[in-house]
Protein backbone atom coordinates (compact mmCIF):
# COMPACT_ATOMS: atom_id res chain seq x y z
CA UNK A 1 0.00 0.00 0.00
CA UNK A 2 2.83 2.70 0.55
CA UNK A 3 4.70 2.19 -2.50
CA UNK A 4 1.96 2.55 -4.35
CA UNK A 5 0.96 5.39 -2.74
CA UNK A 6 4.11 7.21 -2.95
CA UNK A 7 4.02 6.27 -6.85
CA UNK A 8 1.13 7.92 -6.85
CA UNK A 9 2.44 11.27 -5.19
CA UNK A 10 5.02 10.97 -7.66
CA UNK A 11 2.70 11.26 -10.78
CA UNK A 12 0.70 13.60 -8.85
CA UNK A 13 3.70 15.65 -8.84
CA UNK A 14 5.06 15.42 -11.81
CA UNK A 15 1.74 16.69 -13.59
CA UNK A 16 1.41 19.30 -11.24
CA UNK A 17 5.10 20.73 -12.62
CA UNK A 18 3.70 20.13 -16.27
CA UNK A 19 0.87 21.91 -16.09
CA UNK A 20 2.94 25.24 -14.15
CA UNK A 21 4.81 24.73 -17.38
CA UNK A 22 1.86 25.17 -19.36
CA UNK A 23 0.53 28.09 -17.79
CA UNK A 24 3.84 29.96 -18.21
CA UNK A 25 3.84 29.84 -21.37
CA UNK A 26 0.18 30.40 -21.69
CA UNK A 27 1.52 34.19 -19.77
CA UNK A 28 4.35 34.36 -21.79
CA UNK A 29 2.02 34.69 -25.04
CA UNK A 30 -0.22 36.81 -23.81
CA UNK A 31 2.44 39.50 -22.82
CA UNK A 32 4.08 39.27 -26.00
CA UNK A 33 0.97 39.47 -28.05
CA UNK A 34 -0.46 42.73 -25.99
CA UNK A 35 3.14 44.46 -25.97
CA UNK A 36 3.51 43.93 -30.16
CA UNK A 37 0.48 46.35 -30.47
CA UNK A 38 1.62 48.87 -28.16
CA UNK A 39 5.55 49.05 -29.64
CA UNK A 40 3.57 49.71 -32.88
CA UNK A 41 1.33 51.98 -32.00
CA UNK A 42 4.32 53.59 -29.92
CA UNK A 43 6.78 53.80 -33.39
CA UNK A 44 4.02 55.38 -35.52
CA UNK A 45 3.69 58.41 -32.57
CA UNK A 46 7.67 58.57 -32.94
CA UNK A 47 7.40 58.97 -36.34
CA UNK A 48 4.12 61.36 -36.63
CA UNK A 49 6.08 63.93 -33.92
CA UNK A 50 9.52 63.60 -35.82
CA UNK A 51 7.40 64.59 -39.32
CA UNK A 52 5.74 67.19 -37.86
CA UNK A 53 8.73 68.99 -36.37
CA UNK A 54 10.50 68.57 -39.70
CA UNK A 55 7.76 70.41 -41.57
CA UNK A 56 7.90 73.34 -38.55
CA UNK A 57 11.27 73.81 -39.41
CA UNK A 58 11.29 73.26 -43.24
CA UNK A 59 11.27 77.11 -44.29
CA UNK A 60 8.52 78.57 -46.28
CA UNK A 61 8.50 78.96 -50.57
CA UNK A 62 6.40 81.56 -51.66
CA UNK A 63 6.05 81.82 -55.52
CA UNK A 64 6.68 85.80 -57.02
CA UNK A 65 4.34 87.81 -58.04
CA UNK A 66 4.31 87.87 -62.26
CA UNK A 67 4.32 91.52 -62.98
CA UNK A 68 5.70 91.27 -66.66
CA UNK A 69 3.28 89.45 -68.51
CA UNK A 70 0.34 91.77 -69.64
CA UNK A 71 -3.47 89.96 -70.03
CA UNK A 72 -5.47 91.14 -72.53
CA UNK A 73 -8.95 92.65 -71.13
CA UNK A 74 -11.86 90.66 -71.10
CA UNK A 75 -14.82 92.09 -73.29
CA UNK A 76 -17.94 90.32 -73.16
CA UNK A 77 -20.35 89.63 -76.34
CA UNK A 78 -22.84 92.37 -77.29
CA UNK A 79 -24.86 90.28 -79.29
CA UNK A 80 -24.83 87.63 -76.42
CA UNK A 81 -26.13 90.35 -73.86
CA UNK A 82 -28.83 91.56 -76.16
CA UNK A 83 -29.99 88.10 -75.97
CA UNK A 84 -29.64 87.49 -72.26
CA UNK A 85 -31.26 91.16 -71.68
CA UNK A 86 -34.48 90.17 -73.92
CA UNK A 87 -34.93 86.84 -72.20
CA UNK A 88 -37.17 87.56 -69.25
CA UNK A 89 -35.58 85.82 -66.13
CA UNK A 90 -32.93 88.73 -66.28
CA UNK A 91 -35.03 91.35 -66.21
CA UNK A 92 -35.29 92.57 -62.61
CA UNK A 93 -38.03 95.04 -62.13
CA UNK A 94 -40.21 95.47 -58.93
CA UNK A 95 -43.87 95.24 -59.30
CA UNK A 96 -45.85 98.21 -58.01
CA UNK A 97 -48.69 96.90 -56.53
CA UNK A 98 -51.70 99.70 -55.81
CA UNK A 99 -54.20 98.71 -53.34
CA UNK A 100 -57.69 99.32 -54.18
CA UNK A 101 -60.57 101.77 -52.27
CA UNK A 102 -61.46 98.70 -49.81
CA UNK A 103 -57.97 97.63 -49.25
CA UNK A 104 -56.92 100.51 -48.08
CA UNK A 105 -60.49 100.58 -45.96
CA UNK A 106 -60.01 97.50 -44.47
CA UNK A 107 -56.10 97.55 -43.48
CA UNK A 108 -57.30 101.24 -41.70
CA UNK A 109 -60.39 99.30 -40.03
CA UNK A 110 -57.91 96.36 -38.93
CA UNK A 111 -55.14 98.70 -37.59
CA UNK A 112 -57.25 100.81 -35.78
CA UNK A 113 -58.97 98.15 -34.29
CA UNK A 114 -55.59 96.67 -33.23
CA UNK A 115 -54.67 100.24 -31.43
CA UNK A 116 -57.90 99.93 -29.88
CA UNK A 117 -57.51 96.21 -28.36
CA UNK A 118 -53.77 97.08 -27.74
CA UNK A 119 -54.75 99.21 -24.31
CA UNK A 120 -56.44 98.31 -21.39
CA UNK A 121 -59.75 100.64 -22.28
CA UNK A 122 -59.71 99.39 -25.53
CA UNK A 123 -59.89 96.44 -24.85
CA UNK A 124 -62.87 96.99 -22.15
CA UNK A 125 -64.78 98.63 -25.00
CA UNK A 126 -64.52 96.29 -27.70
CA UNK A 127 -65.81 93.93 -25.17
CA UNK A 128 -69.01 95.74 -23.75
CA UNK A 129 -69.13 96.94 -27.65
CA UNK A 130 -69.64 93.40 -28.92
CA UNK A 131 -72.21 92.51 -26.23
CA UNK A 132 -74.33 95.68 -26.98
CA UNK A 133 -74.17 94.64 -30.75
CA UNK A 134 -74.79 90.91 -30.37
CA UNK A 135 -78.17 92.16 -27.77
CA UNK A 136 -79.21 93.69 -30.55
CA UNK A 137 -79.10 91.53 -33.01
CA UNK A 138 -81.10 89.51 -30.45
CA UNK A 139 -84.04 91.99 -29.84
CA UNK A 140 -84.64 92.69 -33.36
CA UNK A 141 -84.89 88.87 -34.26
CA UNK A 142 -87.54 88.58 -31.59
CA UNK A 143 -89.33 92.00 -32.81
CA UNK A 144 -89.40 90.26 -35.83
CA UNK A 145 -90.51 86.82 -34.83
CA UNK A 146 -93.29 88.13 -32.65
CA UNK A 147 -94.11 90.73 -35.61
CA UNK A 148 -93.67 93.85 -34.07
CA UNK A 149 -93.82 97.02 -36.40
CA UNK A 150 -89.97 98.17 -35.67
CA UNK A 151 -90.68 101.07 -37.88
CA UNK A 152 -93.37 102.73 -35.33
CA UNK A 153 -91.07 101.77 -32.82
CA UNK A 154 -88.45 104.10 -33.66
CA UNK A 155 -90.87 107.11 -34.54
CA UNK A 156 -91.36 105.99 -38.49
CA UNK A 157 -95.46 106.66 -38.68
CA UNK A 158 -97.21 103.69 -40.82
CA UNK A 159 -98.83 104.59 -43.79
CA UNK A 160 -102.46 106.11 -43.68
CA UNK A 161 -105.06 105.47 -46.07
CA UNK A 162 -107.19 108.12 -47.41
CA UNK A 163 -110.14 106.15 -46.68
CA UNK A 164 -112.10 105.99 -43.29
CA UNK A 165 -111.68 102.79 -42.72
CA UNK A 166 -110.11 101.00 -39.48
CA UNK A 167 -108.59 97.98 -40.54
CA UNK A 168 -106.99 97.23 -37.19
CA UNK A 169 -110.29 96.38 -35.68
CA UNK A 170 -112.82 95.32 -38.41
CA UNK A 171 -115.58 92.39 -38.86
CA UNK A 172 -115.85 90.72 -41.73
CA UNK A 173 -119.57 90.24 -41.75
CA UNK A 174 -119.97 94.24 -40.77
CA UNK A 175 -118.44 95.80 -43.60
CA UNK A 176 -120.04 96.30 -47.36
CA UNK A 177 -116.91 94.82 -49.44
CA UNK A 178 -117.83 95.23 -52.83
CA UNK A 179 -118.18 99.44 -51.88
CA UNK A 180 -115.21 99.50 -50.40
CA UNK A 181 -113.39 97.57 -52.91
CA UNK A 182 -114.54 99.96 -55.37
CA UNK A 183 -113.90 103.37 -53.39
CA UNK A 184 -110.22 102.03 -53.11
CA UNK A 185 -109.25 101.26 -56.38
CA UNK A 186 -111.11 104.72 -57.38
CA UNK A 187 -108.80 106.10 -54.64
CA UNK A 188 -105.90 104.46 -56.22
CA UNK A 189 -105.14 102.31 -52.84
CA UNK A 190 -104.28 98.84 -54.31
CA UNK A 191 -102.51 97.75 -51.63
CA UNK A 192 -106.08 98.47 -49.13
CA UNK A 193 -108.13 96.96 -52.15
CA UNK A 194 -106.10 93.69 -51.99
CA UNK A 195 -106.63 93.43 -48.04
CA UNK A 196 -110.75 94.24 -48.62
CA UNK A 197 -110.17 91.11 -51.31
CA UNK A 198 -108.79 89.08 -49.27
CA UNK A 199 -110.92 89.92 -46.54
CA UNK A 200 -113.98 89.39 -48.61
CA UNK A 201 -112.65 86.01 -49.33
CA UNK A 202 -112.64 85.19 -45.67
CA UNK A 203 -116.10 86.03 -45.45
CA UNK A 204 -117.31 83.85 -48.21
CA UNK A 205 -115.44 80.73 -46.93
CA UNK A 206 -116.95 81.36 -43.37
CA UNK A 207 -120.40 81.96 -45.14
CA UNK A 208 -120.30 78.79 -47.01
CA UNK A 209 -118.86 76.97 -43.59
CA UNK A 210 -115.65 75.91 -44.98
CA UNK A 211 -113.44 77.93 -41.85
CA UNK A 212 -114.31 79.05 -38.30
CA UNK A 213 -113.48 83.00 -39.14
CA UNK A 214 -112.01 84.47 -35.46
CA UNK A 215 -110.03 87.98 -35.25
CA UNK A 216 -107.27 86.61 -33.95
CA UNK A 217 -106.45 83.71 -36.14
CA UNK A 218 -103.45 83.44 -38.51
CA UNK A 219 -104.22 83.00 -42.42
CA UNK A 220 -101.97 79.64 -41.99
CA UNK A 221 -104.70 78.43 -39.63
CA UNK A 222 -107.77 78.78 -42.33
CA UNK A 223 -105.25 77.32 -44.47
CA UNK A 224 -105.01 74.55 -42.28
CA UNK A 225 -108.75 74.49 -42.18
CA UNK A 226 -109.34 73.92 -45.55
CA UNK A 227 -109.42 70.20 -47.48
CA UNK A 228 -106.83 69.80 -50.35
CA UNK A 229 -108.12 70.58 -53.55
CA UNK A 230 -108.36 72.88 -55.79
CA UNK A 231 -109.58 75.48 -53.50
CA UNK A 232 -107.12 75.36 -51.10
CA UNK A 233 -104.52 75.84 -53.69
CA UNK A 234 -106.13 78.75 -55.11
CA UNK A 235 -106.71 80.06 -51.59
CA UNK A 236 -103.08 79.51 -50.39
CA UNK A 237 -102.09 81.58 -53.66
CA UNK A 238 -104.58 84.54 -52.89
CA UNK A 239 -102.73 84.29 -49.19
CA UNK A 240 -99.19 84.38 -50.31
CA UNK A 241 -99.95 87.03 -52.70
CA UNK A 242 -102.02 89.39 -49.87
CA UNK A 243 -98.76 88.99 -47.22
CA UNK A 244 -96.67 90.03 -49.64
CA UNK A 245 -98.57 93.25 -50.60
CA UNK A 246 -99.95 94.04 -47.57
CA UNK A 247 -97.04 92.65 -44.39
CA UNK A 248 -94.27 93.30 -47.15
CA UNK A 249 -95.55 96.33 -48.45
CA UNK A 250 -95.10 95.47 -52.29
CA UNK A 251 -95.65 98.19 -54.97
CA UNK A 252 -99.03 97.68 -56.80
CA UNK A 253 -99.47 98.71 -60.53
CA UNK A 254 -102.77 98.67 -62.00
CA UNK A 255 -101.88 95.74 -64.38
CA UNK A 256 -100.36 93.93 -61.26
CA UNK A 257 -103.61 94.84 -59.12
CA UNK A 258 -105.97 92.97 -61.93
CA UNK A 259 -104.04 90.42 -61.60
CA UNK A 260 -104.22 90.11 -58.05
CA UNK A 261 -107.87 90.35 -57.81
CA UNK A 262 -108.12 87.81 -60.78
CA UNK A 263 -106.64 85.11 -58.38
CA UNK A 264 -108.62 86.76 -55.06
CA UNK A 265 -112.12 86.35 -57.18
CA UNK A 266 -110.85 82.45 -58.72
CA UNK A 267 -111.08 81.23 -54.90
CA UNK A 268 -114.68 82.03 -54.37
CA UNK A 269 -115.88 81.65 -57.78
CA UNK A 270 -116.55 78.12 -57.39
CA UNK A 271 -118.48 78.71 -54.40
CA UNK A 272 -120.67 80.79 -55.91
CA UNK A 273 -124.55 78.88 -55.80
CA UNK A 274 -123.14 76.24 -53.65
CA UNK A 275 -124.92 75.22 -50.88
CA UNK A 276 -123.86 76.21 -46.90
CA UNK A 277 -122.05 73.25 -45.10
CA UNK A 278 -122.12 73.25 -41.49
CA UNK A 279 -118.13 73.82 -39.55
CA UNK A 280 -118.37 73.43 -35.76
CA UNK A 281 -116.36 75.84 -33.95
CA UNK A 282 -113.02 75.63 -32.82
CA UNK A 283 -112.43 77.07 -29.17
Amino acid sequence: MRPRTFDNMIHGCGQRHHRQKLLRASLLCCALGLAMPLARAAQTDTLAVSTLAEDREAPTQTLPVDRSTTLPPRRADAERLRELAAQREFQYREAKTELSFWERFWNWLWEWLGKISSTKQGRTTWKYGFYAALAGILVFAVLKLLQVDIGGVFGRKPRRSTLPYDVTGENIHEVDFPTRIAEAEAAGDFRLATRLGYLAILKTLTDQGLINWQPDKTNQTYLHELSNGALRNSFREATRQFEYVWYGELPLTAALYQQVRADQRAVTAPLNGRRPSTLAPTA
